[in-house]
């Protein structure tokens, strides 16, 4: 009997001795299996989110320096987009009625409000920069909040070239399907 009682303590305590010396974690997330409310990651819930730790772009920040920007207060959110000052910048979907003070966690895009003109703000592919500076009309600008695998560059369009915007699911979150009828010529 004596003998069972000692294997039943040095059995448990050589396999952690073990398990410590070769480094294996056997942790358990004890909290998410508990919770009520834990969901995996990548779930629909999560679909129109942006991933954590995005920091703002180089790219976006210097235009934003450009045009001399700073953020919408949080005062300021609520405020219909015509009575709010030139030379700010804050998030809206596609509907701009008003903009939000911060992105949040959810896909949305950057409206920039400077020299009395609405832009959107997103990533594009090359093809749809070529189309946009070769003035076509109707076509079609898939733009992202964040740089991602086929659009890299960065655009800022007026908002009032634009005749409709969607918002189109994609394996990576949410497009912006911007619609550009015609780009008025320039009179220089």
């Amino acid at each position: 009997m004596k003998r069972w009682a000692l294997y039943l303590i040095a059995v448990p305590l050589g396999l952690g001795g073990l398990v410590y010396l070769v480094g294996l974690n056997f942790s358990l997330p004890f909290a998410d299996l508990w919770s009520r409310n834990h969901q995996e990651k990548d779930t629909p819930r999560d679909a129109g989110r942006i991933p954590d730790g995005n920091a703002v772009p180089q790219e976006v920040l210097t235009l934003r320096q450009k045009h001399q920007l700073r953020p919408l207060t949080e005062r300021e959110e609520g405020i219909r987009i015509q009575d709010l000052p030139n030379g700010i910048y804050g998030f809206s979907r596609c509907g701009v009625v008003e903009l939000r003070a911060t992105r949040g966690n959810i896909y949305s895009l950057e409206i920039q409000k400077h020299d009395g003109i609405l832009f959107y703000v997103g990533y594009v592919s090359d093809q749809h920069i070529d189309h946009y500076m070769a003035r076509h009309k109707n076509f079609h600008i898939l733009t992202s909040p964040h740089p991602r695998e086929g659009a890299s560059s960065l655009l800022d369009i007026p908002v009032e070239f634009v005749s409709k915007c969607e918002e189109r699911s994609d394996e990576d979150g949410i497009l912006f399907d911007l619609f550009v009828k015609i780009i008025p010529e320039l009179h220089i």
